[in-house]
């Protein structure tokens, strides 16, 4: 008998120092071209490949990311992540929420310049095990070179893997940080809510 999922789970992970409007519009996206039936946000606590980061406070972001998806009925928060002790991965995040809900299907939405270093993740066969990876590809990125990255992982980690078609939004948070230290506005790149607490809290300044 086929094992039917019951529900379509979307898992945006990140640091989201700070959250901005390219990562609300990449969860919408996969939203409505996966249907799914919610998006989870999952912020970082302690990320191994960003050990050198500097920025807001763990309870700033996500007090930035419970302004940003307020309002939006699909989208959700779980800080898991964020209070987990040592360094946090994928594969760990993967394996709770599968035996929590073991009758979820998920979708982990990454970019495709992170599709190209997904063998450096820890355990990348057992995170391509419990997800479809759903990858964001834009315009400039190199069709060729991610295909051919595509068949590598299929042939490898069995990965299941589907294509996202994003505008061109070149917006990083690590920009609007810079920006910010610059004394230069970040206002319309993030929702108006974050603006309005970074100015109060005088975030990356």
């Amino acid at each position: 008998m086929e094992n039917h999922k019951s529900r379509r789970i979307g898992l945006m992970g990140g640091t989201f120092d700070p959250i901005h409007l390219g990562h609300l519009i990449l969860a919408e996206s996969a939203y409505e071209q996966l249907e799914l039936d919610q998006v989870l946000f999952l912020p970082a606590g302690n990320p191994p490949h960003k050990q050198q980061r500097e920025g807001a406070s763990d309870e700033a972001r996500l007090a930035m990311v419970r302004l940003a998806i307020a309002g939006n009925p699909h989208f959700s928060l779980d800080s898991e992540e964020m209070y987990r002790h040592g360094y946090t991965y994928t594969d760990d995040t993967l394996a709770s929420l599968t035996v929590r809900h073991p009758d979820t299907e998920y979708f982990f939405l990454v970019g495709a310049d992170s599709l190209m270093t997904f063998p450096t993740w820890h355990n990348p066969a057992g995170i391509c095990q419990k997800c479809t990876l759903a990858v964001a590809v834009r315009d400039q990125f190199d069709e060729a070179k991610l295909k051919k990255q595509m068949q590598q992982m299929k042939e490898q980690y069995d990965a299941k893997i589907v294509l996202l078609q994003m505008p061109e939004l070149p917006i990083a948070s690590s920009t609007l940080r810079t920006l910010r230290e610059n004394g230069r506005s970040i206002r319309y790149y993030v929702p108006d809510a974050v603006w309005q607490y970074i100015d109060a809290c005088q975030l990356y300044c």
